[in-house]
């Protein structure tokens, strides 16, 4: 994705002369030895460090002029710490897949295995993992691939999500009817990274498809807390984890330049998604022991 900061003539004249100044011959063999060896096994090449340098000139010629920080390549310019593009996304990002991580453990060592929803959570619970993974990873390196994966993965979770929900309010009195939604759940996934894939990555497509999907979530979650509000004294950690979910995500249209060019409004987000993990699985314990406890006394579940 092209953006205002890479469209300028400096910019790209910056990178063209510093390429062909560094990145052949017996430059480029000294930029490669000189290389720290994570940097070399992140994929960072002599072109893309002369794409992070000419990035920086570009910024300062343009705050020189009292010009607002452009976007280069689709992103704000972040400081590179190590081999990490954006910093505090990255940590944000890790930070959420060791809580979801800790949860998991927690989940696992408190909920019998006999638990109606048990497999059903624990397969959610590894595909967040992976979700999170990803986008530690993507936020590490930008790349064709950790775009992709990150983009996709985290379309997974949701529907995933969309599943789970679909198996706690239908699936346990009519397992017929979770298996068609988890079908259908698949053919939409598999639609979705087709088109990505094979047809047009289209950014404003990706959005609204998952603003579409999330919002079938959060409906689904909540007329489920509503209808069960007065027999689960647990129902308001569900409602209040899918509110904040979908409230915190609004945070990502402040988009703002990254104070001290680390913290900007996605991190923001990430971060802010961190301490709803511990709530979510405060629910997922309480509803999964109270199913347990349902299916032994042969009470109607709800």
């Amino acid at each position: 994705m092209s953006s205002q900061g890479d469209k300028e003539p400096v910019y790209r004249d910056c990178v063209k002369q510093c390429v062909r100044t560094n990145c052949t011959g017996a430059r480029l063999n000294g930029f490669l030895s000189a290389q720290p060896q994570y940097m070399a096994l992140t994929g960072w090449t002599c072109r893309d460090d002369c794409r992070y340098q000419c990035m920086w000139t570009t910024v300062g010629l343009y705050q020189a002029e009292g010009y607002r920080v452009p976007q280069f390549h689709g992103k704000w310019p972040f400081a590179r710490f190590l081999c990490f593009e954006e910093p505090a996304s990255a940590l944000a990002s890790l930070l959420n897949g060791l809580a979801c991580l800790l949860m998991l453990l927690r989940y696992r060592s408190t909920v019998p295995r006999q638990s109606p929803m048990y497999h059903t959570i624990n397969a959610f619970s590894l595909v967040s993992l992976n979700a999170w993974f990803w986008s530690t990873v993507f936020h590490t390196r930008d790349t064709y691939l950790t775009e992709k994966m990150d983009y996709f993965c985290a379309t997974a979770v949701i529907l995933y999500s969309i599943y789970l929900c679909c198996v706690r309010t239908l699936g346990l009195k009519r397992p017929g009817v979770s298996s068609m939604v988890g079908a259908l759940l698949i053919l939409v996934f598999t639609s979705h990274v087709s088109y990505l894939t094979f047809v047009s990555f289209d950014y404003g497509y990706n959005m609204a498809a998952n603003a579409t999907i999330g919002m079938v979530n959060l409906l689904w979650w909540l007329c489920w807390c509503w209808q069960n509000r007065r027999t689960l004294p647990y129902w308001w950690k569900c409602g209040l984890v899918v509110m904040l979910l979908h409230g915190l995500a609004l945070l990502e249209l402040l988009d703002f330049p990254p104070l001290l060019w680390v913290l900007d409004a996605h991190a923001v987000w990430h971060l802010s998604t961190i301490p709803v993990h511990f709530l979510f699985y405060s629910f997922l314990i309480d509803d999964s022991l109270y199913l347990l406890n349902t299916e032994k006394l042969g009470v109607k579940v709800e």
